[in-house]
């Protein structure tokens, strides 16, 4: 039985229970996820080909609208098993990762504190951070989704453990650049006596990511 959910598990299927209605059509988490990585590859790939910030963001937005279907749906399936959730968890880390990317970046680009030469340090400093989170989720799924001997059950768990903590710590590095950037402008704003721009333009810490 064990071996059973575990080769769940791997496959990244992580098997939704069957609905009670023959027509509700059950969704693949393995498909979701993999939309998720495929959507951050993009705007990382965007990113680094784009040369004007401006034309850069609108391309990476753009992406980045077309993959949050994947990452709704993943973050809606909620009967997981408990390893399987963890490998759902570290899907939507990098997802959030993304999100938190495009949601603040957007607005740093109509903020007059920043110049143009900062923004693109600024979306370039997202889009490592991005790239670290994406490649660490590329090992998790050929890890599960591997048909090798290599590792036994408890090897492979270890490794989804250990690629959750290093996402999870990646994703702590995304709030808390957007964090020091925020405060960067909030800080200029003070000096010109214009700080509430800034608290209109991010909202509070409690409403945003800062």
């Amino acid at each position: 039985m064990k071996k059973i959910i575990f080769m769940v598990c791997m496959a990244l299927t992580l098997a939704v229970a069957p609905s009670a209605k023959a027509q509700f059509v059950v969704t693949d988490p393995a498909n979701l996820a993999s939309g998720i990585l495929n959507s951050a590859n993009e705007i990382i790939q965007t990113s680094s080909t784009v040369s004007n910030v401006v034309k850069n963001f609108k391309e990476v937005e753009k992406v980045y609208k077309q993959g949050k279907e994947y990452y709704d749906k993943l973050q809606a399936i909620n009967n997981l098993v408990k390893d399987a959730r963890k490998v759902q968890q570290t899907a939507l880390l990098v997802g959030d990762v993304s999100e938190m990317y495009v949601q603040n970046f957007g607005k740093m680009m109509n903020d007059p504190n920043f110049s143009p030469q900062e923004l693109v340090a600024i979306g370039n400093g997202y889009s490592s951070l991005l790239n670290e989170s994406t490649e660490l989720l590329k090992e998790l799924k050929q890890i599960i989704t591997s048909s090798s001997l290599s590792l036994n059950d408890k090897e492979r768990m270890d490794v989804i453990d250990r690629v959750y903590k290093e996402v999870k710590h990646y994703h702590s590095l995304v709030r808390y650049y957007t964090n020091k950037n925020i405060s960067v402008s909030y800080l200029r704003a003070k000096k010109k006596n214009d700080a509430k721009r800034v608290l209109d333009l991010y909202g509070t810490s409690n409403q945003k990511y800062w």
